[in-house]
């Protein structure tokens, strides 16, 4: 009789609710450390960028200085990255988060090879 009981017990236990992503998506995660780690490489660029021989001349001696950074080129690369992580860690949908993530990194990405193109 305890058998019977326990299998209609169980039966008839509550279901957890829905929860949004796997256990194993970890997309937002990945967006937050894309998002943290872009100031530390736009320093680490810049600074790679400042030991080339061209600037170190324009430094020193101001010459083969060249014309400033495309600041426009760098400023949609850093928007377009700060809405993509905006999209990875608010969309409801793992898809739609894990494209986020990838336009967010291509977009860091490209801002830094402005900065490193530049040199």
């Amino acid at each position: 009789m305890n058998a019977a009981t326990s299998a209609s017990e169980s039966a008839s236990a509550p279901v957890p609710p829905f929860q949004s992503g796997s256990p194993t998506d970890r997309t937002r995660l990945w967006a937050a450390m894309a998002a943290l780690l872009f100031v530390p490489a736009t320093l680490a660029v810049g600074v790679l960028t400042l030991t080339s021989e061209r600037a170190g001349r324009c430094l020193t001696y101001g010459e083969q200085c060249a014309a400033s950074l495309p600041g426009w080129l760098f400023e949609w690369g850093t928007g377009a990255g700060a809405v993509a992580f905006l999209v990875a860690v608010a969309a409801p949908a793992v898809r739609v988060r894990q494209a986020a993530l990838a336009a967010q990194v291509l977009a860091e990405g490209t801002a830094l090879l402005v900065i490193l193109s530049h040199a």
